[in-house]
């Protein structure tokens, strides 16, 4: 498996897919530290209606989040890509202190700087309640989606 960090542009497809899916599992970990890391250190992120910049702001806003969206699984895919850019359509399932489930959908618009560190990430996101039953993210978490399991599928 390859980090978000070593895949840099320009981008290929199959570099692209590769780089969605490294964020991915790194988001799955629930790691704040780990996922930090692949943004520069003046990162600019818009988060619903957040605004989030460094990577210490990033570390604090992750650490927040996973302690609020429990049980959290991530899948994601590539949209469209160019040189150093790339969209992303995503989903992600969690559950609140009081047990009620969510599927989020969003999208992700994604810049990054030559050494393959994002620098730019715009993210709108929709929280819709779901009962239990209704989930489909099902693998164990922290970790990785199983590689068996087809998540949503990326736009060639």
């Amino acid at each position: 498996m390859q980090s978000t960090t070593s895949i840099r542009p320009p981008f290929t497809f199959e570099t692209a897919v590769a780089k969605v899916r490294a964020a991915e599992d790194a988001w799955n970990s629930r790691d704040p530290h780990r996922v930090s890391l692949a943004y520069s250190d003046d990162s600019e992120w818009r988060n619903r209606s957040q605004f989030v910049r460094g990577r210490e702001q990033i570390r604090e806003f992750l650490a927040d989040k996973w302690e609020k969206e429990l049980e959290y699984r991530l899948t994601k895919s590539l949209w469209s890509f160019t040189d150093n850019k790339i969209a992303v359509r995503f989903q992600y399932e969690y559950h609140n202190a009081d047990g009620q489930w969510y599927r989020a959908y969003g999208n992700e618009l994604w810049e990054f700087d030559d050494e393959g560190l994002m620098q730019r990430r715009d993210a709108s996101i929709n929280d819709v309640a779901i009962e239990e039953v209704q989930r489909k993210f099902h693998w164990s978490a922290p970790g990785p989606r199983p590689e068996d399991d087809a998540g949503i599928p990326n736009v060639a």
